[in-house]
């Protein structure tokens, strides 16, 4: 499992360009499988929006903002987590992704299956509170 800073740092590899065909690929089949990849890759997108606001350098055509960002936004990976569409509209954001929270905790319980989850542990204590009073 990689580190939070292993994964920023292949989603600026990612976002910036830097990565070989075979890289690339990879980390596009990542962003299908590892929402927190996806988000990173999101994130720091949003982040570099603020170098289109600086002085541009030479060479780069006026509307590459947007032409990044419509490249991120048509790839399949992206469009499953809600960024397709009007995500390439010039002076738009990236959108946060709207979906529920994933992982390990209470927050990721919801539902019918917490229910389940609280029921089973009262009952556990319980039998286990009897067993020992016997």
């Amino acid at each position: 499992m990689a580190s939070e800073s292993d994964r920023i740092a292949r989603a600026g590899d990612y976002v910036l360009g830097l990565m070989n065909d075979a890289e690339r690929e990879r980390a596009e089949r990542d962003l299908e499988i590892d929402p927190a990849f996806r988000d990173a890759v999101v994130q720091l997108a949003e982040r570099m929006h603020v170098f289109d606001r600086a002085e541009k350098p030479s060479g780069l055509p006026d509307n590459h903002w947007q032409l990044v960002t419509q490249r991120l936004s048509e790839l399949p990976q992206m469009r499953s987590a809600g960024l397709g569409g009007d995500a390439a509209r010039p002076g738009t954001v990236i959108r946060g992704l709207e979906r529920r929270p994933y992982g390990v905790g209470v927050h990721s319980l919801g539902g019918r299956r917490g229910v389940a989850v609280a029921m089973a542990l009262v009952v556990a204590f319980a039998l286990g509170y009897l067993a020992g009073r016997l």
